[in-house]
């Protein structure tokens, strides 16, 4: 059936996602939603997000929504005026958070705003409550899309029955933006060098049961090799500067030897920015998804540290090898690091193959919203 829409001036939007600066990589799929939107329709956006004075600044959307600390009371008025309410991107459907991206989409949903869920990415969903909110929401949106097939089985496993279209993050159509000027030197960053870039994170679930100090030491370990064997400098650069990056970063550099030869970039950058930033880089090691996304649209030969299953969704997309699911010993991680600088020109050009593929996924998310908006979209 079509969903029955007349052709607007304008259409009211809303996006409601893990927005709000506490993320590049979500930033980043924020601003190329936002493009795409912008570039297909006349579009009036509101932002449901953590911080709305950030979104705001650094998007210039119309109108941002502190979803979180308002009633439900003050928060209808902003869904009811919606023409279509975006779930996502971004992997939110997870036990700790999905409940509440849920209750929040259950608001528009029993308005009778159109949701459309938008390239997510999803699991660990253990929690029986989370899972029956998410069967509960997804069963009545209007489209359901995620990035990744391991998300798509996750929600037929938890009991999601209707049509998953697997697209690909919005990320990889994000545009680049020009560094400020001097950056590099501000940084101390020696552009001439061989640049090796670097994301961390805590260990989480890319390390279960190692010891904090073992896993910084094996990362230091990987960045002294790197400087030693590639004759490179090191560049750390945080993906989530309010959170635990840059921590992690500094506890890395703290045990490295040759620390002299490594820094961790410091300034406030825009997603478009790093991305910018991260076409300097001959090599990148990273344990963050976006960080390795922005590797990939520049080009840029990659190792990626055992993380989650959205990274390993993201290898088997460029047809890339997945590494080791842990890397016990530093012995381990160096011979893996020094066979794919080896590599690096076989990894460039399987990246240089998969790229435009996954861009024209990702547009056919877009794609999907227009026609819903415009109310062309057939639905099973």
């Amino acid at each position: 059936m079509l969903i029955d829409k007349k052709e607007k001036d304008t259409y009211r939007v809303g996006i409601l996602g893990s927005y709000g600066g506490l993320n590049l990589g979500d930033e980043a799929i924020l601003a190329s939603i936002i493009d795409q939107l912008r570039e297909s329709l006349p579009v009036e956006i509101t932002v449901f997000s953590r911080d709305p004075e950030d979104t705001l600044a650094r998007h210039q959307v119309e109108h941002a929504v502190a979803i979180r600390k308002l009633k439900r009371i003050e928060v209808l008025p902003e869904i009811r005026k919606l023409d279509l309410l975006i779930l996502g991107g971004g992997g939110i459907l997870f036990d700790s958070e999905a409940k509440i991206f849920c209750t929040q989409t259950l608001m528009a949903l029993d308005n009778q705003i159109p949701v459309m869920v938008y390239a997510v990415g999803a699991g660990p969903l253990h929690d029986p409550e989370a899972q029956k909110m998410v069967r509960e929401c997804l069963n009545r949106a209007a489209v359901v899309t995620v990035r990744e097939r391991s998300a798509a089985k996750i929600l037929e496993d938890i009991g999601v029955n209707r049509e998953i279209i697997v697209t690909a993050d919005p990320a990889l159509l994000l545009k680049q933006q020009p560094l400020p000027e001097k950056t590099l030197e501000h940084e101390y960053i020696d552009h001439t060098k061989c640049l090796v870039g670097m994301s961390v994170r805590e260990p989480g679930p890319a390390a279960p049961g190692m010891n904090v100090e073992l896993y910084h030491s094996l990362l230091a370990n990987a960045a002294d090799f790197m400087i030693d064997r590639f004759n490179a400098d090191i560049i750390f650069i945080p993906m989530e500067r309010k959170m635990l990056d840059m921590q992690e970063s500094h506890a890395v550099l703290s045990r490295m030897v040759r620390v002299q030869r490594a820094r961790v970039m410091k300034g406030e950058y825009t997603s478009r920015q790093v991305l910018s930033l991260v076409g300097h880089l001959k090599f990148a090691v990273g344990m963050r998804l976006h960080f390795l996304i922005f590797a990939a649209l520049q080009g840029v030969p990659f190792v990626a540290l055992p993380y989650a299953s959205k990274v390993t969704g993201f290898l088997e997309a460029l047809d890339l090898e997945s590494p080791p699911s842990q890397f016990v010993t530093a012995g381990q991680l160096l011979a893996y690091i020094d066979g794919s600088w080896d590599k690096k020109t076989l990894i460039q050009d399987r990246i240089q193959r998969a790229i435009p593929w996954l861009q024209k996924l990702a547009r056919e998310t877009n794609d999907i919203a227009v026609q819903l908006l415009k109310g062309t979209y057939e639905t099973i």
